[in-house]
């Protein structure tokens, strides 16, 4: 059976770390590399991390490309002191990984992105869950690719349910508004996996726990690593009860649309106050045919849960 391509682009903090052990344990998809991003930490720190993960999951073969360091409209980027609080100030919940021996690529994370493209064409999956801007990028420098990539499953954005920073903005789209804004206003296949179904994929520390006793190196960092973000969600959203899988979800979803409910839908993100980051319906083309954005509304939770554990117990069962 011919394999799915995958590359993921992370700001590599506890939920991409999530991201990219479900992404190596499922069978059906090669992960081809992993683009950095700002977001939870700075770029380089979030890269540092890919390739630990990499290495502590036995998969040094993965190259890490470096990215975009702040947004498309900015010349900086600091850590919002949340993201601090949430995924610890090293981004992997303040757990010590051992440091990989191998570094990042020397080619940059775009032209990576649009030689990907174009090698592999409607094969390319690709799993941005952090900002946009990576991929804004690589329309800009490269637009035919919006053409050639087979389906691009984002971790962004909140249409039914409130932000995560403001009461209509989620984190990665806040990032880069602009940058979102292009993305979803191109003629790439795309799914958003926003908070609308994020937040009632959960997980408790009876999973983890389950990973701890597997008596494995990864099964006990990744432990210690998702109860940092589980105590962190007890702080700051105590009615969910557990930590959103928010990026996995986007990974398994990318693999199995089946796993959400969509509704095609003409997007835009709003760019200018008082609602910057906003994604909502393109108000200039309601009476437009949607046919390539599909927005998730509802996520079969306890599939989706099962198939995770099993993917990821047996990959730290080997590891």
């Amino acid at each position: 059976m011919a394999k799915y391509k995958m590359i993921l682009d992370l700001d590599t903090g506890i939920d991409d770390a999530l991201a990219i052990a479900y992404a190596l344990a499922a069978p059906e998809v090669d992960l081809i590399g992993v683009m950095g991003s700002y977001g939870n930490v700075l770029t380089p720190v979030g890269a540092q991390n890919s390739l630990d993960l990499l290495e502590l999951l036995g998969h040094p073969e993965v190259p890490v490309f470096l990215g975009a360091q702040h947004s498309s409209t900015t010349d900086h980027f600091e850590v919002m002191p949340v993201s601090a609080q949430i995924h610890g100030v090293n981004g992997v919940g303040e757990v010590e990984l051992e440091p990989a021996q191998r570094k990042t690529e020397d080619q940059s994370a775009v032209d990576f992105l649009i030689e990907a493209a174009h090698k592999y064409q409607h094969d390319l999956l690709l799993v941005p869950t952090g900002p946009l801007t990576n991929l804004a990028a690589a329309l800009d420098q490269d637009p035919e690719i919006a053409n050639l990539i087979g389906h691009v499953t984002l971790m962004g954005g909140a249409l039914t349910v409130p932000g995560n920073v403001t009461p209509v903005t989620e984190a990665n789209i806040n990032q880069d508004p602009v940058a979102a804004d292009k993305v979803f206003r191109s003629s790439l296949p795309l799914t958003m996996v926003g908070l609308d179904v994020t937040t009632r994929a959960l997980l408790t520390t009876a999973e983890t726990q389950q990973w701890r006793e597997l008596g494995t190196t990864a099964g006990s960092k990744y432990a210690d690593i998702v109860d940092y973000y589980i105590d962190a969600y007890n702080v700051t959203s105590p009615h969910l009860g557990g930590c959103a899988l928010h990026d996995p979800l986007a990974v398994a979803v990318a693999l199995e649309p089946d796993l959400v409910s969509t509704i095609f839908l003409n997007m835009k993100v709003d760019t200018q106050a008082p609602f910057a980051g906003r994604t909502i319906g393109n108000e200039a083309k309601i009476n437009d045919p949607a046919t390539h954005t599909e927005v998730a509304v509802n996520v079969d939770q306890t599939r989706f849960l099962a198939e995770f554990m099993d993917k990821l117990t047996k990959l730290f069962q080997a590891n």
